[in-house]
């Protein structure tokens, strides 16, 4: 009996410490190049990023695909024809959201998070930078890829665009408003139980208190284009507690080192038990 309780036991470590590598190599760091870099110019951001090229999966991103997520929403001259952009992603285990952003005029780190957030994008270290000053825009088009690549989970297309469209706004009320645009918008989002029911009028009447809230006037158009942010945030049933959910794969890998934490913790009450251990 013993003999076999000890097969049993050897047979689930060496299980659990092959399964561990391949889940582990999914949450690998990731870079995401803008394909119209030269040589030199990746160089420069491969320095910033402070690791050596090959070190970690390249992947690369294309103006065709910032435009898919950002064309009708941003004006053309802040997309470009070109994609220059460059981010580096890594897992951030229970830590939220960190960004650093270099060269980027347009995109704010605030503007990022809570962008990232309502596309699904949580427990990350995010760097976003390029080879000189551009507006960013196209960084989040990389981090999805990245992310997604990282993971092996797919993020909701509505949420995505939904995102970019968050960014869109809070960005052109940034420049309007200033920083206190992100705290409307993020205000608004603490209050999505309440908005998930009411009517057009009722949640323009809540942008108006929400704003006034902040001292500040907002324009019709500003209300109109807050207004379709909302009612895509209701779409999505964001948590308004976090903005978030966690992934589904992110809680199976968790979920499973939990369940076996516990059996081997059963396995250690049992050996106690048979040898008669105690205090």
């Amino acid at each position: 009996m013993f003999k076999k309780v000890i097969a049993v036991v050897l047979t689930l470590v060496l299980a659990v410490s092959f399964a561990a590598p391949a889940l582990a190599a999914s949450q690998e760091a990731r870079v995401v190049i803008g394909a119209d870099n030269t040589e030199s110019q990746i160089a420069d951001v491969y320095n910033y990023f402070g690791i050596n090229r090959g070190d970690v999966t390249e992947l690369q991103v294309t103006n065709s695909e910032e435009r898919q997520y950002l064309e009708g929403l941003v004006p053309d001259e802040k997309i470009g024809n070109v994609a220059l952009s460059c981010v580096y992603i890594e897992p951030n285990d229970g830590g939220g959201i960190e960004l650093e952003v270099n060269n980027i005029n347009y995109v704010t780190e605030k503007m990022y998070k809570a962008a990232l957030s309502t596309a699904g994008v949580t427990d990350a270290k995010v760097k976003v930078t390029a080879y000189k000053p551009v507006s960013g825009t196209g960084a989040l088009t990389g981090i999805y890829k990245a992310y997604e690549d990282m993971t092996g989970t797919v993020l909701s297309e509505l949420a995505k665009d939904t995102a970019t469209e968050e960014l869109v706004v809070t960005g052109e009320l940034q420049e309007a408003l200033g920083d206190v645009s992100i705290d409307i918008i993020n205000d608004l989002k603490g209050k999505l139980k309440e908005t998930k029911n009411m009517t057009d009028d009722q949640i323009i009447e809540l942008i108006k208190e929400t704003a006034d809230k902040y001292e500040v006037t907002l324009t019709d158009d500003q209300i109109q284009q807050i207004l379709a942010l909302v009612k895509k945030f209701n779409e999505l049933n964001l948590d308004p507690d976090t903005f978030l959910n966690l992934f589904q794969a992110k809680q199976g890998v968790e979920n499973f080192f939990t369940s076996v934490g516990d059996f081997f913790k059963s396995i250690g009450d049992f050996f106690v038990n048979l040898f008669g251990g105690g205090n």
